[in-house]
């Protein structure tokens, strides 16, 4: 799914209205509509108070329009005016003249704390106050309006972006953004969504397609995309009746030092359950006996030391080389690390400690082979490209680092984004279980095995970061968060793969009556 920005909803409006030879007063009633529809189908002419909150631009027009359906169909409806400029636009202006024709209550204009509305906790807020095209600081009375509507404790639902949320940076002023439960959006979700300082300004959030001319959508380029599994399926390369081990590479594995063999075990395990045909670990030879008997399939190399590696030379021919899980970071490593990237001519999945070594080794920094895959977690990231100022910052100083080198960074988190030159990429699975140690080893694992299996890297990346967030997600309910181990994820990976190919069950009319009159019993 692509994700526009601000600009390219703005340019896909007036596009739309020219191709369909509709007003944007006729777009703005659509997005209203279904905003509307949204509601009606969940409250099923429930009389809960609903307090709808318009601002003067565009987003208060839609708020006036969900406003003036709701009145028509009978709803208890309060409708507010947040009078914060003398700048109303047109559109504003035509449903402002459209909800006086349904009703005697015309919208309550608020000007000052003292307007403030009494909200109960069970009432409804619908926030249309401002939408993607806030310019300015939020005035002092419209935060104190925010900061009401969380006092009140009511279930809050933003019309197309949480009011006071920019969509390109991080607010200055916390407060002055609205807490919403759920999120409407129209067409695109907003990077907003995604990113760790701004994400929880809405609980969830969801799509709602307004109709947008479908080849201005199709045909314009977007800088960052949410992959899910209608992204990746097609990625998937089936097997050949045929095939044999060698058909799917021989990924190498290179890591593990004194006491952290355990990283080394689940990355090559990963590999292997993600489907590449042989992988051999490349480790120090106080690991010999804990991979050989924790992953039988796995071939084991063992580098002259006992405690860490100090050479990295391979007496095989890998597709593939995962490298850095639990592998430390001792001078003679950071120099074979060095070493083996000037000399290395497959593909390779840098994580933990070789990225390290990247932070610690200028030579081995320009060393780095083009296309390298790099899995970093926050403060390795910090090591690699230097401090940010915020999550837009963050984003900038990866996507530089990317171009420079040429590399596929992955900025693991909760809506993990891999990075590719100016491109984002946001991953739609994964959960809090996978908050915990080594899981960063699996991912790396399975990037490994798929790009063993042929995968460009860059794809390989993607699927791999999806099954691993997937994995979990389907093995969550057995484990719970705070029980879920890394060598669960890679027990989910089968599944993740099967669960590809799942196709959501449907129901009969009668089983959806059943089941809904189950649901009323329950109550």
């Amino acid at each position: 799914m692509k994700i526009f920005t601000k600009e390219q909803i703005y340019a896909g409006d007036t596009e739309t209205a020219k191709k369909q030879n509709i007003s944007s007063a006729d777009l703005m009633e659509r997005a209203g509509i279904q905003i509307f529809n949204w509601l009606h189908v969940r409250m099923q002419g429930a009389q809960v108070p609903i307090h709808v909150f318009c601002g003067i631009g565009n987003n208060g027009g839609d708020g006036l329009v969900v406003a003036r359906h709701l009145i028509t169909h009978g709803y208890n409806v309060h409708t507010y005016v947040v009078n914060c400029s003398t700048k109303r636009s047109k559109d504003f202006l035509v449903n402002y003249d459209r909800i006086k024709s349904v009703t005697k209550e015309w919208p309550t204009l608020l000007n000052c704390k003292e307007d403030f509305p009494a909200i109960d906790a069970n009432d409804i807020i619908v926030d249309a106050v401002f939408g993607i095209g806030i310019n300015r600081p939020v005035d002092a009375w419209v935060k104190g309006l925010f900061n009401h509507f969380r006092a009140s404790k009511a279930y809050t639902l933003s019309i197309d972006i949480p009011s006071g949320l920019h969509t390109d940076q991080i607010p200055s002023d916390l407060e002055s953004v609205v807490s919403a439960a759920h999120t409407l959006s129209f067409q695109t979700p907003k990077l907003v969504f995604f990113l760790p300082e701004t994400a929880g300004f809405t609980v969830q959030w969801e799509v709602l397609n307004i109709g947008l001319d479908p080849e201005y959508l199709f045909n314009t380029q977007t800088e960052a995309e949410l992959i899910g599994k209608n992204e990746v399926l097609p990625l998937y390369k089936p097997r050949e009746k045929f095939s044999h081990k060698g058909t799917f590479g021989h990924a190498v594995i290179i890591g593990g030092s004194y006491g952290k063999m355990g990283a080394v075990t689940l990355a090559s395990k990963a590999a292997l359950v993600s489907g590449a045909g042989k992988v051999t670990g490349y480790i120090p030879k106080c690991g010999y006996t804990v991979l050989q008997t924790s992953v039988p399939e796995v071939m084991v190399i063992t580098d002259k030391h006992e405690e860490y590696l100090t050479s990295m030379t391979i007496d095989v021919e890998p597709s593939v080389v995962g490298i850095g899980v639990g592998m430390g970071t001792e001078k003679e490593t950071v120099s074979a690390f060095t070493t083996f990237l000037e000399t290395i001519k497959v593909p390779v999945v840098i994580d933990a400690d070789a990225i390290n070594c990247l932070s610690k080794s200028k030579k081995a920094l320009k060393a780095l082979p083009e296309f390298s895959v790099l899995t970093p977690h926050p403060k390795e990231l910090e090591r690699l490209i230097g401090t940010w100022s915020d999550d837009f910052d963050k984003l900038k100083k990866t996507k530089a680092f990317s171009k420079k080198h040429n590399v596929i960074v992955v900025i693991k988190g909760a809506n993990t984004i891999t990075v590719f030159q100016d491109k984002l990429f946001i991953n739609a699975t994964g959960n809090p279980g996978l908050a915990t140690a080594g899981t960063g080893d699996v991912l790396t694992g399975i990037i490994t095995g798929l790009i063993s299996q042929g995968y460009e890297p860059l794809l390989a990346t993607l699927f791999g970061v999806y099954l691993h967030g997937r994995a979990a997600d389907l093995i969550i309910e057995d484990f719970g968060y705070q029980s879920l181990l890394a060598s669960d994820v890679i027990n989910g990976i089968s599944e993740a793969y099967l669960d590809l190919f799942t196709q959501p069950e449907s129901q009969t009319p009668e089983e959806d009556e059943e089941e809904t009159k189950g649901k009323k019993n329950e109550k």
